[in-house]
C-alpha cells in the first residue's frame, strides 16, 4: 500500500486531499507535531511527501534539505508562494515538483500518480475495474455492468460509483460526496447531488440491482 506523507498546516487542505487519494487507493498521514516531521518521516517511511513550504517552526526547505540527507524519496512541494524564485529553489533544494495553491485536485492527483509511476513502477488502483456485490465498474471506459448488461454513465455518475464504491460499507457524508464530484462544494448546489444520485440509482436498478445505494438519513448514502 502507498503511503503519502502530508506537510501541511492548513487541516482543512489536509483532509480534502486526504479523501481525493482514497478515491485511488493511496493512503494518507497529516504531519501534526510540525516540531518533528523528520521524525515522523522516518518512522513512517512514506513512498511520496507533499511539503508546504510555510510552516510552523521551520520551513519547507529545512525539511527538504533534513530529508533528502538521507533519502530520495518524492517530493513534491505545495505553496501560495508563487515566484519564479521559491520553484527554483524548492527544485535545486531537492524537489521534484511544485503545484501552487489554490490548485486542481485532478492535477494534484495526476502529478502523484505520474511521479510514483516513474519512482516506483506503480499503477493506481491496481485494477481495470471494481466490483462489489453484481457490479463491476470499468475504470478504463467509465462504463458499468450488471450481468452482461452495460450501464452508459455520465461523468459524474461515474465518479459517484467510483467513490462509493471504494468506501462500500461505510456512511459516506454528502459533503466528501460533493468534494469528490466538485472541487470546490460551496459552489455546488446541493441538489445537483441527489439528482446525479438518483438518476445513478435508476440506471443501476433498470439493470436489476435494487437498492444498490442505501440513503442514511441525516449522514449520507452507502453501498452495503
Amino acid at each position: 500500500m502507498v503511503n503519502i506523507l502530508i506537510v501541511e498546516d492548513e487541516p482543512t487542505i489536509v483532509e480534502l486531499i486526504k479523501d481525493n487519494l482514497s478515491k485511488w487507493q493511496l493512503t494518507a498521514t497529516g504531519v501534526t507535531d510540525f516540531n518533528h516531521v523528520f521524525q515522523q518521516f522516518l518512522a513512517e517511511k512514506p513512498q511520496l511527501i507533499l511539503l508546504d513550504i510555510n510552516l510552523p517552526v521551520y520551513d519547507g526547505f529545512y525539511w527538504v534539505q533534513k530529508i533528502r540527507e538521507v533519502s530520495k524519496v518524492p517530493i513534491i512541494f505545495i505553496s501560495s508562494r508563487n515566484t519564479n524564485m521559491d520553484k527554483v529553489m524548492a527544485m535545486n533544494m531537492g524537489g521534484d515538483d511544485y503545484v501552487t495553491k489554490p490548485f486542481s485536485l485532478e492535477v494534484l492527483i495526476a502529478k502523484i500518480n505520474a511521479l510514483l509511476r516513474r519512482t516506483y513502477n506503480y499503477t493506481a488502483g491496481n485494477n481495470d475495474n471494481l466490483s462489489h456485490n453484481g457490479l463491476i465498474l470499468n475504470l478504463q471506459n467509465g462504463s458499468a455492468q450488471v450481468d452482461q448488461q452495460t450501464i452508459d454513465l455520465s461523468k459524474n455518475e461515474y465518479k459517484l460509483l467510483q467513490y462509493l464504491l471504494r468506501q462500500h460499507g461505510q456512511i459516506v457524508s454528502r459533503e466528501k460526496l460533493l468534494r469528490a464530484l466538485w472541487d470546490d462544494e460551496r459552489f455546488v448546489d446541493d441538489n445537483t447531488l441527489t439528482v446525479n444520485i438518483n438518476r445513478l440509482r435508476k440506471k443501476i436498478e433498470q439493470a436489476g440491482l435494487t437498492n444498490y445505494i442505501e440513503t442514511k438519513i441525516g449522514q449520507g448514502y452507502m453501498i452495503p
